[in-house]
């Protein structure tokens, strides 16, 4: 991924300009900034979910703008702090992607599923709770898994241990670090408040120093 000189407009002024940066295969970005810099709005933006008003982003040597937007989500995912989850079970949520047309072709694996699971300390029963009464924590597990599962190319991490606590949190990050080892060519950017987690998790750093963001 490719990014030139982007800027990005909030109600009438600009958040942030001429940020550029390349991520290669491997790579392990973080996204630093005071709050309100604009950080999870970078994120949406290259995961096109936003637009940007200035510059432009190169995904495989295209346009991000001219590429088909599902292909594209398929490779490069989001997980946003705060997941929504559609209703049902745990396992269900984790099944539901796989209906999608642009994962059709592609099947469940329940077994790589447990094995996760094994690696958080959380045992097969886990996949019967209803989501209703996850924890925010317990959330972004299966909003994690949910991505992993699918061995995007990019994953664009906001804060994904925010509500876990220091057990948890060291498990994901051992789990994303195993997944990223299983193909060379994945990378992610990664946004975390806690400087010790960017020490362990990242190799570079991209910083905002951008207007805060109004408040609403």
């Amino acid at each position: 991924m490719s990014v030139s000189k982007i800027g990005r407009q909030f109600q009438g002024r600009w958040i942030w300009q001429n940020i550029s940066f390349e991520l290669f295969p491997g790579d392990r970005l973080a996204i630093v900034g005071s709050s309100g810099a604009g950080k999870s709005l970078l994120l949406r933006v290259l995961a096109g979910l936003d637009s940007i008003q200035s510059g432009q982003i190169i995904f495989q040597n295209c346009p991000l703008s001219t590429l088909d937007m599902p292909q594209f989500r398929a490779q490069v995912m989001y997980l946003h702090q705060q997941p929504a989850l559609f209703e049902g079970s745990v396992e269900s949520n984790l099944q539901q992607v796989y209906k999608l047309a642009i994962h059709r072709d592609r099947t469940y694996d329940r077994a790589k599923i447990l094995a996760y699971l094994s690696s958080l300390d959380r045992s097969a029963d886990f996949l019967e709770r209803s989501v209703e009464h996850l924890s925010g924590g317990e959330k972004q597990i299966v909003a994690c898994l949910r991505s992993l599962q699918l061995s995007p190319q990019v994953l664009l991490l906001d804060e994904p241990t925010a509500s876990l606590d220091k057990t948890t949190t060291e498990q994901l990050e051992i789990l994303i670090a195993q997944w990223q080892r299983t193909d060379a060519l994945k990378a992610y950017i990664w946004i975390s408040h806690d400087p010790e987690q960017i020490e362990r998790v990242t190799d570079c750093q991209l910083a905002l120093s951008g207007s805060p963001l109004p408040h609403a």
